[in-house]
């Protein structure tokens, strides 16, 4: 199957076969990581550039380290230093860009849908690395990816995504892709951090954490805003923590091999307790070394492609 897309904006948008072949090509890229030497010369002499809006650690270190890895060129631009704060538009900004002869560009912005405006705006390849509370695709893949790599297969798997979904771009993706793929997906959470369209997202829905928890193959837990208090959403950090954080005494209605994802950064004690996060049932650092692979196996099929490309040099 060759990758005919010019963009990756969201799960919502790919086909089953389209996520499997992402995944599939992320293993190759993943034993590249095994190397000594982490670099191949697939990409060389293209030029991958990074627009980060918002603060990242994980997601735009990923991205950078995977262009390199092979061969691509990259380009990191510091909103709060850039023309931006001179008032220069989105748009000016993205033409700007294109005008250097960027191949891709990697967007993180606070407003849902500015990586699809962006993508009718330029030539250049658009990766959406996380819009507002709408998607964030990438991320979604590189726990997909893990699932996979630990369970083997996504039909007839329960998996159980924890916590603020509401205001979740992470979540949104998780639920695209995993029912696309044949998984049984359960939300827990208060009511409060439930989106009002949830029930028409293909999902079981559950506000008790012993319901929502029971017997699932996979918890993915997602992080706690701390400025979401400020809105009143739950009573108190404390109060959600003994409601829905989670620790040893809620994984044990879970099943005995269930598998415990978070996307991060984790807010240890919080959402997930330090023994569980610690614990033999996480995976949480291998998600981050699984989005390195995740998105050099992109980078590779949005610019090469899918084609028979020499990736093993």
């Amino acid at each position: 199957m060759v990758f005919t897309r010019k963009d990756v904006l969201g799960l919502e948008d790919l086909t089953a076969e389209e996520i499997s072949l992402i995944l599939d090509t992320a293993e190759s890229m993943k034993e590249v990581l095994k190397r000594e030497i982490k670099k191949v010369p697939t990409l060389r002499g293209r030029s991958v550039v990074t627009l980060f809006y918002e603060p990242s650690t994980r997601t735009r270190t990923s991205f950078e380290l995977a262009a390199k890895y092979l061969g691509a060129d990259t380009t990191s631009i510091a909103v709060a230093t850039s023309s931006v704060q001179k008032g220069e538009s989105l748009r000016d900004t993205a033409r700007t860009i294109e005008a250097m002869a960027a191949d891709v560009i990697i967007i993180r912005h606070s407003a849902a849908g500015a990586p699809h405006q962006l993508a009718r705006w330029v030539s250049s390849r658009v990766i959406n690395a996380g819009d507002g509370a709408h998607e964030h695709p990438t991320q979604a893949l590189l726990d997909l990816y893990t699932i996979r790599e630990k369970k083997g297969c996504f039909r007839g798997l329960k998996v159980a995504i924890l916590g603020d979904i509401a205001h979740s771009r992470v979540a949104r993706s998780n639920i695209w892709g995993l029912t696309k793929l044949g998984a049984e997906v359960r939300v827990v959470g208060p009511a409060t951090l439930m989106p009002p369209d949830i029930h028409n997202l293909g999902v079981k829905v559950y506000y008790n954490w012993e319901e929502g928890l029971k017997d699932v193959d996979v918890i993915n837990v997602l992080r706690i805003q701390l400025e979401r208090q400020k809105k009143g959403l739950f009573p108190s950090i404390r109060e959600y923590t003994r409601l829905y954080g989670l620790d040893e005494e809620k994984l044990q209605v879970a099943s005995p091999d269930v598998l415990v994802l978070h996307p991060g950064p984790v807010n240890r004690g919080v959402e997930i307790s330090a023994e569980v996060q610690d614990g033999h049932h996480a995976a949480i650092n291998e998600q981050v070394t699984n989005g390195v692979a995740v998105r050099m196996a992109l980078l590779y099929l949005l610019m090469a492609g899918g084609e028979k490309d020499e990736i093993s040099a």
